[in-house]
């Protein structure tokens, strides 16, 4: 990146929240997005994606380096950054309160605040840089004083910001009429203040229990953390304990605390091609992401946050079906279907990465895939002996029923091209996953529904993969059925267990990936015309199924090594984006992302069975996927 450029880079943020919403936070200091009350509300801090019209709500040290040091306390998201300065050195701490048990749907949410404390460690200066833009800074901000807080308004919504001790500051207007307070503070050694930014009007000025309500979320944080005593050994993911348990902790702050819903990301725009147009919003629950991310939860230890997911997809699909609708494959956090599609012309994008985008019209399209995901993360639930409520039961040979006809369809597969509908590969599979897992829980678990119509599916719709799926030329599977292209998904085929790693056609699907889609250690989803400008980055997810299909296969020398190099890449805090560029390093794509962080998890669990090292019990000793184990009498 050249040094003239205002943005930083994506892996320079950290990332804080409290099960609703996040805020990402620069090594200078600033707080560059965070939107309210909802991860997918409008933003009131968007520096991200526009450095001059966006807002943000930065404190840094005058005068000294543009990048501080950043680490989270303990094992939380409550973040800290640092500065050392001639004086001494001056620290942030950042955390949107929680209290209790955060365990599922847990996880207060009543406190309207964001936190950000200030310690001064020796006779130290600050600067503080408060400009909030409302609704993606499509208003207009006035900032004004009101005995002891400072008021950010836009006439319709309202910020406060308490905390700030008698010091030198201005309300500095732009061009545009919006408002900036800047303030200078000097600070003796031993200050320890918090700034308080409320949306409350309410609230007390100058919130009193902010250092209480720290404790109290340093503590809530670690106590999910460390709540499954066995899994928190740890011995199978040596050395990187830390990137296994800062990925859960990723997905935690990805779910909504209200409903269950697990976001795909934090943010929306951040380019997958910089200076290119492949910008999304993924501030939204994909069933596919969320049911691979409950996987994930299931795999450490965290059962409740499985639930809590298939709950809420069984009860929003229902509440859609009542009113006539269907099952999609995404939606807000808070249940919506219609999610349309909208570009911020006025913002510039990241780097000048533009169109930005809200909202997702991929929430529309036929994306078969979902099916398996919802029956599947059942299937691991109650194979690990956890139980489904009732309304869970009758909704489940719906989802089977909805796959015994779907496969026969095209649909847009699970990278959303915006192209024609078309047999992709990985929808099939997906498919017969969804069959084969109702069968399964039919069999063993007493599962209600056309049992054999499910199992007559299942076998066609195999049958169909091994045939039209299949690439006689390459000797691997494909993209989509008369094509030859390759894409990574053709990885899942073995791991979903359509047929096993020592199959030649899995091999050769492995040896051919890496021989299309591998570059620097990376595995990019695919290469083939989409339809849009631009080459992607390599994606973390995809890297992670070529490593689990080496490990699992008995090539475990390149599998570990390709493991060993993506745990070298993530940041300094341990979190992903969606993709890296394989040149220069630099994260591509919306952060944090839970796919990739999914993908790091089972990949750790994968080599350390490689290894020969124990896996926690919610892991088969094959260190397998469910579908992998023996079924009863064979």
């Amino acid at each position: 990146m050249p040094a003239a450029s205002p943005y930083q880079p994506i892996e320079d943020y950290g990332v804080t929240g409290n099960l609703r919403t996040v805020a990402l936070t620069g090594r200078d200091g600033s707080i560059d997005w965070f939107c309210y009350p909802d991860i997918d509300s409008p933003s009131v801090f968007a520096a991200l994606l526009d450095v001059d019209k966006g807002g943000r709500f930065q404190v840094s040290a005058p005068g000294g380096p543009r990048r501080g040091d950043q680490r989270y306390l303990g094992d939380t998201n409550v973040l800290e950054t640092s500065f050392p300065t001639e004086g001494g050195r001056l620290t942030i701490t950042d955390f949107l309160p929680l209290t209790g048990d955060l365990d599922g749907c847990g996880g207060s949410t009543a406190y309207p605040y964001l936190f950000r404390v200030v310690t001064a460690e020796g006779d130290v200066e600050a600067a503080v840089t408060w400009a909030p833009r409302f609704d993606y800074a499509r208003t207009t901000t006035r900032i004004e004083r009101d005995g002891g807080r400072f008021v950010a308004t836009d006439g319709t919504r309202w910020l406060g910001l308490d905390g700030l001790p008698p010091g030198e500051h201005s309300v500095v207007r732009d061009e545009q009429g919006n408002d900036t307070l800047q303030v200078h503070l000097h600070l003796a050694d031993g200050t320890r203040m918090a700034l308080v930014q409320c949306w409350d009007r309410e609230a007390p000025a100058g919130y009193p229990r902010a250092f209480d309500l720290l404790r109290e979320t340093i503590d809530a944080w670690e106590a999910w953390a460390h709540k499954d005593k066995t899994t928190r050994t740890r011995e199978w993911a040596a050395p990187y304990d830390q990137l296994v348990t800062r990925s859960e902790l990723v997905l935690k702050l990805l779910t909504h605390g209200e409903t269950g819903a697990i976001a795909a990301a934090g943010t929306t725009s951040l380019p997958e091609t910089i200076g290119g147009i492949r910008n999304w919003d993924y501030r939204y629950a994909w069933i596919r992401d969320a049911g691979m991310t409950g996987q994930a939860f299931v795999a450490t230890g965290h059962h409740a946050e499985m639930q809590a997911f298939v709950n809420w997809i069984e009860r929003t699909s229902a509440a859609h079906k009542q009113s006539g609708g269907d099952l999609y494959v995404m939606y807000s956090v808070r249940g919506e279907t219609v999610l349309p599609e909208e570009e911020l012309s006025h913002f510039e994008g990241y780097r000048g990465s533009a169109p930005v985008k809200i909202g997702n019209e991929a929430a529309s399209q036929a994306q078969h895939d979902v099916l398996g995901e919802i029956l599947d993360a059942a299937d691991e639930l109650l194979s690990d002996g956890c139980e489904l409520a009732d309304d869970i039961w009758s909704f489940l040979p719906a989802v089977a029923d909805l796959a015994a006809e779907a496969w026969r369809e095209p649909d847009h597969g699970l990278w959303e091209m915006p192209l024609e509908a078309a047999h992709y590969v990985y929808s099939k599979l997906m498919t017969w996953v969804a069959l084969d897992r109702a069968v399964r829980l039919a069999e063993e678990q007493g599962l209600a529904g056309d049992v054999e119509r499910w199992r007559r599916a299942a076998n066609e719709v195999r049958e169909l993969i091994l045939e039209q799926g299949y690439s006689q030329e390459k000797r691997a599977f494909v993209q989509r059925f008369g094509s030859e292209a390759m894409d990574a998904s053709g990885l899942m085929i073995p791991i979903e267990g359509l047929i096993s790693f020592d199959d030649q056609r899995a091999q050769g699907t492995i040896d051919q990936v890496q021989k299309e889609l591998l570059d620097e250690g990376l595995v990019r989803r695919y290469v083939v015309d989409d339809g849009l400008p631009g080459k992607e980055g390599g994606c973390i997810l995809c890297t992670t199924w070529l490593i689990n299909n080496l490990v699992l296969s008995g090539r475990e020398r390149e599998g570990i090594e390709l493991y060993e190099r993506l745990a070298g890449r993530a940041n300094h805090l341990g979190l992903f984006a969606e993709q890296i560029d394989p040149s220069t390093g630099q994260f591509l794509g919306n952060f944090p992302q839970a796919l990739s962080h999914i993908g790091f998890i089972e990949s750790t669990l994968f080599v350390a069975h490689a290894q020969g090292r124990d896996v926690p019990t919610a892991i088969p000793p094959t260190a397998l996927p469910r579908h992998h184990r023996p079924r009863p009498g064979a």
